[in-house]
């Protein structure tokens, strides 16, 4: 049987593909890519009060840092926690969280304002400018995406968070919380006076996985998903609130990334 000549070259072609393919090693035929570096964003946690009058000027510099790296780079908690979030006689405020008063025990936090960047130790709020900087420069060990969606019927909100290892291998926590903005309740003012007006953000409500959060693990270049639910407390605004979620081991906070609870086209 005579083949016409297109299919003649065809098969050549083919052959020549194949012959071509066995000259390759074993080992040059895969090449492993390195994911791409992830840029570090940073923790701010913010132990505060409401008795407490030189706080305000921490949520000052807090607004500073925010406007001038950008308010998805430096991520803000303010823990309603210590003496000074409760009344003279030991009454919690309103803001004030069981959570919060175990971190900010765990922190031995001696005096307020004091915060905690990136769970590198205590610090006092003027000296944050260089912390956040320093931190900024670095590099993350991962990538973090969080995805929250809202069921207005039931109060709940699902939290997606999917990560990605980009350099070695990552273990330590993975902690997810909720903050609430926008809300109105007195502050004592650094001049001794009491603003019944002030306006609280990112409040610290509550710890969705556990104080501590969930054990976690990823390797270099490999996906991981986490999900989450929440039923959200009565008193709490939805159209205010966001998650705000971080993986930390001994070394510090790896990764920290934000996502509000309701998206605007909702």
């Amino acid at each position: 049987m005579r083949y016409p000549s297109f299919l003649l070259l065809a098969l050549a072609i083919i052959m020549g593909w194949l012959t071509a393919c066995d000259n390759i090693g074993q080992d040059e035929r895969l090449i492993y890519v390195k994911p791409v570096s992830a840029d570090r964003n940073v923790l701010i946690e913010d132990f505060t009060g409401q008795r407490c009058v030189n706080c305000p000027n921490a949520t000052d510099e807090i607004e500073r840092l925010k406007a001038e790296y950008g308010a998805d780079a430096v991520i803000a908690v303010g823990i309603h926690s210590g003496p000074f979030a409760k009344s003279v006689r030991g009454v919690p405020y309103s803001l004030f969280t069981e959570d919060g008063d175990e971190y900010f025990n765990y922190w031995k936090v001696e005096s307020q304002p004091k915060g905690v960047v990136d769970r590198s130790g205590t610090s006092d709020y003027t000296s944050w400018g260089t912390i956040v900087r320093n931190e900024l420069s670095k590099k993350a060990p991962l990538s973090l995406e969080v995805q929250c969606n809202y069921d207005a019927a039931v109060r709940q909100v699902d939290i997606d968070v999917t990560s990605m290892g980009t350099d070695g291998h990552t273990t330590g926590h993975l902690q997810v919380w909720l903050l609430e903005d926008g809300i109105t309740a007195f502050q004592y003012m650094p001049d001794g006076s009491i603003n019944r007006e002030y306006v609280h953000n990112h409040v610290f409500r509550c710890a969705v996985n556990g104080t501590w959060g969930t054990t976690y693990s990823v390797e270099e270049g490999v996906m991981r998903e986490d999900h989450f639910q929440y039923l959200l407390d009565e008193e709490w605004v939805p159209e205010h609130m966001s998650a705000v979620v971080f993986v930390y081991n001994d070394q510090g906070v790896c990764q920290v990334t934000q996502c509000p609870v309701v998206r605007s086209e909702e």
